[in-house]
């Protein structure tokens, strides 16, 4: 992308980040993904950390990080950004493909922009991949949550084989989590019978690791935060391969 009046940074593009304020992961890892030419620009959505979370009131939680979005959109446009990137995925899988969508354009609509969304990288993931049919996931939610990235995965002919929720008690609990407790949960996922697995939440330290399961599994292993920039990246025609974030960065 060219931008008439480059920004002396952002000369190729300036994305608009938008993520939940008690979140501590996203920033960085996308940053760690940007390539020369490109910068992110964060704009918080304002939620207080939710305490002694359960199944309803996680599913209540990330419904108010959604209606606080567009206040986090109206910010970041300020800068005057090129793309939105969402920057948090559980609202992005509600309702299925169309309640995605909706969702989707609801903010594009606001903005006036094109936004990437967790969701959407994650099927264009696949298919960069290709013959991936049958998933496992790991996510930091509840029940309740994981079975709307079922039904969303359902809607693109992608089956939900096992899951597995580490049920975090708060939204910043989330970037809290080991990476030994997340490999371990790699590992009771795995199996003959999965084509991937999957990370979802935004929040959940998995980058790195998921480049490295990628190579003792032997299969595609995809962190959301990965899948999102990657995909930021290619829907604005910017084809850098970047090392360190796994196969999608390094050969998509």
């Amino acid at each position: 992308m060219a931008r008439p009046n480059p920004d002396a940074q952002g000369y190729r593009a300036l994305f608009g980040v938008l993520g939940p304020s008690t979140n501590t992961i996203v920033q960085p890892d996308f940053d760690g993904m940007r390539p020369v030419g490109v910068t992110n620009h964060y704009s918080r959505i304002v939620v207080d950390d939710a305490q002694a979370i359960s199944d309803d009131s996680f599913m209540a939680g990330t419904l108010e990080i959604s209606r606080n979005t567009l206040a986090a959109v109206r910010g970041v446009l300020t800068c005057n950004p090129d793309f939105l990137v969402m920057g948090m995925s559980a609202v992005t899988f509600y309702g299925g493909a169309e309640g995605a969508q909706k969702w989707r354009d609801n903010i594009e609509a606001e903005a006036g922009l094109k936004l990437c969304t967790g969701s959407q990288s994650l099927i264009e993931a696949f298919n960069a991949y290709g013959n991936i049919r049958r998933i496992a996931v790991i996510s930091p939610y509840y029940p309740s949550a994981n079975a709307q990235v079922a039904h969303f995965m359902a809607d693109h002919g992608i089956e939900v084989v096992r899951d597995i929720c580490l049920q975090c008690p708060s939204w910043t609990s989330i970037a809290q989590v080991p990476t030994a407790t997340l490999r371990d949960q790699l590992h009771a996922l795995d199996g003959d019978d999965v084509d991937a697995i999957v990370q979802v939440g935004t929040n959940l330290s998995m980058t790195r690791l998921a480049a490295a399961a990628e190579m003792y599994l032997g299969k595609p292993v995809i962190a959301i935060n990965t899948a999102t920039y990657w995909n930021a990246l290619r829907m604005n025609g910017i084809t850098d391969k970047v090392a360190g974030f796994g196969r999608l960065l390094e050969e998509f």
